[in-house]
């Protein structure tokens, strides 16, 4: 687990401590019959703390990028899986028309 995990979690944690804030704000509201207007600031803070957390998680936790073109050497297959019996070649894919100009190198 990465220091991005981690701190997807954190996120995640202080998400939950907001809404927990929130739930009891509005509950203290209700006994002391006042109007929920919104939010109290130190909520507001935690959200915006929690969604750059998440979102710095969500970036950094994935990992790198591959490429996606069809030529680069990286999308290559380097060894067929030792169980052949779950490879199916008739499927849909037969209807569109082959290339013959693409060529396995």
């Amino acid at each position: 687990m990465g220091a991005g995990f981690l701190v997807g979690v954190i996120g995640v944690l202080i998400l939950s401590h907001a809404t927990y804030s929130t739930i009891q704000y509005r509950a203290l509201l209700k006994i002391t019959e006042e109007e929920f207007s919104g939010p109290s600031i130190n909520v507001v803070i935690e959200l915006i703390v929690s969604l750059v957390l998440c979102l710095w998680a969500a970036m950094a936790a994935p990992g790198n990028f591959k490429s996606i073109h069809p030529q680069s050497e990286e999308n290559r297959v380097v060894a067929l899986p030792a169980n052949l019996d779950f490879m199916i070649f008739n499927h849909r894919g037969k209807i569109f028309p082959l290339e013959t100009e693409l060529k396995l190198k």
